[in-house]
């Protein structure tokens, strides 16, 4: 007695059933999705993974000019590292690095939460104000560099000629050009760099807080300040996390706006990680030092992610 499955055979069903014609669909699925996702790793494997791979070797080996034409660069091991150490500017580097990085990342976050709750509330041309103060971060960095190199100019720039008419100053102050200023300088272009991303992302977590929790605090009499300290700080935690760790990595990263406003100098006085290692690399010819350094960022980067992701992680957790 044979039976029928929508006017089909049993046994032909059973046949399309079977391992080998199941088989087909989800090979040819895996196949399709091993297509859509290859360009993706190869961008991330020609652009990010090998480069990563010859930065890491090349801070073992004695890499010079000449071997770029002959190929031969033989190993050092650690050496190229314990150069770098016993770097008479390496001291002075690594305080420098941490005074611009800490400056900034407070500075960024502190200026740009203030920007945040300011804007969280609704008042005319709020939307056109906010979009206005994206600038600084939507410029390419050649030009904000530039602007503040005229801005800060000892003779010609403006923020001096402002503070000489507000008697302010009794004279000239050299931005740029002293060792005792040089460093805050570029702290603060990197500050008013960085303050729209801080804005934007503490914006965002403002705008997930329910509005009831702050209208039945006031109800409960909580103050302003006992508002924000009770419901925003700890409510905007994850989002914080996500800041700061982002603008750690990238302040760390930054090269652009030292290069352009102070190239790291004078004698070093502004110069960090990023511009030590081009220094060593492209003007001194030392490139296996120079990418030592580099891996030394690297190291530091991972190392605030991976407490980052752990973080986060244990928070995902709690929060079941």
């Amino acid at each position: 007695m044979s039976t029928t499955v929508q006017g089909r055979p049993a046994a032909v069903t059973a046949a399309a059933a079977a391992p080998g014609g199941r088989s087909r669909g989800p090979a040819r699925a895996r196949w399709a999705a091993v297509a859509f996702v290859a360009p993706a790793w190869l961008y991330v494997a020609g652009f990010y993974l090998y480069p990563l791979a010859s930065s890491i070797r090349m801070g073992f080996q004695d890499y010079t000019v000449s071997s770029f034409y002959t190929g031969v660069a033989p190993y050092v091991g650690w050496d190229n590292y314990s150069k770098v150490f016993h770097d008479s500017h390496f001291g002075r580097t690594v305080l420098n690095t941490v005074v611009f990085t800490a400056g900034s990342l407070v500075f960024q976050f502190a200026l740009g939460l203030a920007l945040a709750v300011f804007f969280n509330r609704r008042f005319p041309l709020g939307g056109p104000l906010r979009s206005l103060l994206l600038v600084p971060w939507l410029l390419p960095l050649v030009v904000s560099g530039t602007a503040w190199r005229w801005i800060l100019d000892t003779d010609s720039g403006v923020l001096n000629h402002a503070l000489l008419q507000l008697h302010l100053i009794g004279r000239p102050v050299p931005w740029l050009a002293s060792t005792h200023d040089a460093l805050t300088a570029v702290t603060l272009v990197n500050i008013w760099v960085g303050i729209p991303f801080n804005m934007v992302i503490l914006y965002g977590g403002l705008q997930s807080i329910p509005g009831e929790l702050y209208e039945a605090a006031a109800l409960d009499g909580a103050g302003g300040w006992q508002r924000f300290r009770h419901i925003t700080l700890p409510l905007l935690r994850p989002v914080t996390a996500v800041v700061l760790t982002l603008g750690l990595i990238y302040t760390l990263k930054v090269f652009d706006v030292i290069m352009i406003l102070t190239q790291g100098g004078p004698a070093g006085s502004s110069q960090t990680l990023t511009t030590f290692a081009y220094n060593l690399s492209f003007q001194q010819l030392e490139f296996g030092r120079g990418a030592a350094v580099g891996n030394l960022l690297i190291v530091v980067a991972v190392v605030f992610a991976v407490v980052y992701l752990r973080a986060t992680r244990e928070q995902r957790q709690a929060g079941r």
